[in-house]
């Protein structure tokens, strides 16, 4: 349903997130790639992404890095993935086809579903996804689902 891109730039977001909520105000992309197992060089492509789209700012220099550009309770899921790429509606018959004025029962089923995803990324946050459990746990060696520390 999403890109392998998209999912990165997903776990780099809760990464930033997660770290501003411990009181780390910015992340270099090396400890980013290393908590959320991208690889750097990619990781450096996903985070441009990222900042294009007004999601994270970085500063450069000592003491520089990457770090959330929004409050993480107004920034949902669905931001970073349109960010990323964009889940798109089917307006019109994508055969092209004149005589479907109407979507055909396939396409209005699928676009259906795309509207469901999309309604699901909208309501969740990623404060949601962040106070909810320790982000990235597996990753962490964390028990998922294991209560957090207050």
């Amino acid at each position: 349903m999403i890109s392998q891109t998209t999912e990165y730039a997903l776990r780099a977001v809760v990464h930033l997130a997660s770290s501003q909520r411990q009181g780390q105000a910015s992340q270099t992309t090396q400890q980013i790639a290393q908590s959320t197992k991208v690889p750097a060089s990619y990781l450096s492509k996903v985070l441009q992404s990222l900042s294009r789209a007004g999601l994270v700012d970085s500063q450069r220099g000592v003491g520089g890095g990457f770090q959330l550009a929004r409050p993480m309770e107004t920034m949902t899921i669905y931001d970073v993935v349109q960010a990323m790429n964009e889940l798109s509606r089917i307006r019109e018959c994508p055969l092209g086809l004149p005589e479907h004025v109407n979507l055909c029962p396939l396409h209005a089923r699928l676009d259906e579903a795309i509207e469901l995803v999309a309604k699901a990324f909208r309501a969740s946050t990623i404060a949601e996804l962040v106070d909810t459990a320790p982000p990235l746990c597996k990753i962490a060696g964390l028990a998922c689902g294991a209560p957090r520390e207050p």
